[in-house]
């Protein structure tokens, strides 16, 4: 790997998103809590990591991400029923985290983890959405880089090692914190960078 093209990155930002035909702030990471990510990594967006890459330490970004560009389509063939069998623990229904509106990790036949959210509990079947919970809608970033420099080869092996499931991000290896991506919530510190 060419450490020259990987460059550790921390970004402030304020993600908007149109809601009603209004701005919505959907998502913050502060100053004191940057996003952070390793470019070239593949661990952003490809189109956030295009706009935010050429820029330098101390620069304002005002960018809007296309519907495409971000996390496409809303699909409604991923909103999808499931037994609610799926969600017993020691032979019970999960109330406590299972609701409308919880994010929860799943696993699919192949092993691989992504989350998805409760859309609706019926007697027999709960139905998850497994859409990104901004699919369909783009995504309106303004933001300062708050940190330009290469990155360390430390540095890339421990994203590596986050990537691979060994851990090592801030947030407790983005567990429960992640979507489907790898992005960790920026309120938390906004460790894992997007997918």
């Amino acid at each position: 790997m060419n450490t020259t093209s990987n460059k550790y990155i921390t970004v402030a930002y304020e993600l908007y998103t149109d809601f009603d035909g209004k701005q919505e702030l959907v998502e913050k990471a502060p100053v004191e809590h940057p996003f952070q990510f390793i470019s070239g990594l593949g661990t952003t967006l490809d189109a956030f990591e295009a706009q935010i890459t050429p820029l330098a330490k101390g620069d304002k970004f005002d960018f809007v991400l296309s519907i495409e560009e971000a996390y496409g389509e809303y699909e409604q063939e991923h909103v999808v029923e499931v037994p609610k069998e799926v969600f017993h623990v020691n032979g019970k229904f999960d109330n406590e985290h299972i609701y409308p509106g919880a994010v929860v990790p799943l696993t699919n036949g192949d092993g691989a983890r992504f989350n998805g959210t409760i859309a609706e509990i019926a007697n027999n079947t709960v139905t998850v959405d497994l859409n990104h919970p901004l699919a369909g809608k783009e995504l309106h970033f303004i933001g300062e880089v708050t940190e330009m420099r290469e990155a360390t080869k430390e540095e890339i092996q421990q994203m590596l090692n986050m990537l691979s499931g060994e851990g090592g991000c801030g947030c407790g290896g983005c567990g429960g914190g992640c979507d489907e991506g790898g992005c960790c919530d920026s309120q938390k510190g906004g460790c894992c960078g997007c997918n």
